[in-house]
Parts: C-alpha cells; structure tokens; sequence
C-alpha cells in the first residue's frame, strides 16, 4: 500500500525560496515515477514537476529554471527546491506517485497521491 506524506508549505514572500518534501513508503523502485503537481482556487490540478527511476527530470514551463526536483538518498523521499517564488506559484501542492509513467506530468495518469501541502506566496 503507497503512503505519500508531504511536508514544507507555508507562507512566503515574493522572490524568496521553500523546500517540499514528500515521504514515501510502500513504494518499490522498479519502473517507479514520482511527480509534483498543485492546483490553485477554481483551477485544475497541474503539473510542476517529475522524476523518474533513472532520475530523469521533467518540468512544467512556467517553473523552468525556478523549480528543482529531486530524490533523497534512500530513494523513498521525494523533494521540490523552489526558488524566486511568485504569488502565481501559491496553491495547494501534492506528491504523485505511480509506475510506468516516465515524466508524465498528466495528473489523471497517477493513482497515488499525498494529502498536499499549502503554498502561499505574497
């Protein structure tokens, strides 16, 4: 059974920095892809960023060049470096997970999905 946990969120300032984390457990490596997504008021889910086993990155472009993903040592962590916050970026930000999917940043593909952390940026 996958849990995703996210951690991170909370206010910031415009053009400042914060550090998502997501844990993950009951999760095999093998052909594994784990993903950022958000979704803001009255708007649908989005991709911001993916990952897969090969550590193969992909990024929505309204993030390139702010936004890092990455995976922690042990592979079962999950993180999103985001610097040069803009108030656009606010919303609620949730961990994927799934197998198979490369780099997908199609949300409907993902079948395992973590609570969501808020991100508020002003």
């Amino acid at each position: 059974h996958v849990q995703l946990v996210e951690s991170g969120g909370g206010p910031v300032q415009a053009g400042g920095s914060l550090r998502l984390s997501c844990a993950a457990s009951g999760y095999t490596d093998t052909g594994r892809c784990m993903g950022w997504f958000r979704q803001a008021p009255g708007k649908e889910r989005e991709g911001v960023a993916a990952i897969d086993s090969d550590g193969i990155a992909s990024y929505a472009d309204p993030v390139k060049g702010r936004f890092s993903i990455s995976q922690g040592n042990a592979e079962s962590t999950l993180f999103l470096q985001m610097n040069s916050l803009k108030p656009e970026d606010t919303a609620m930000y949730y961990c994927a997970a799934d197998y198979g999917l490369g780099t997908s940043l199609v949300a409907n593909e993902y079948n395992y999905w973590g609570q969501g952390t808020q991100v508020t940026v002003s």
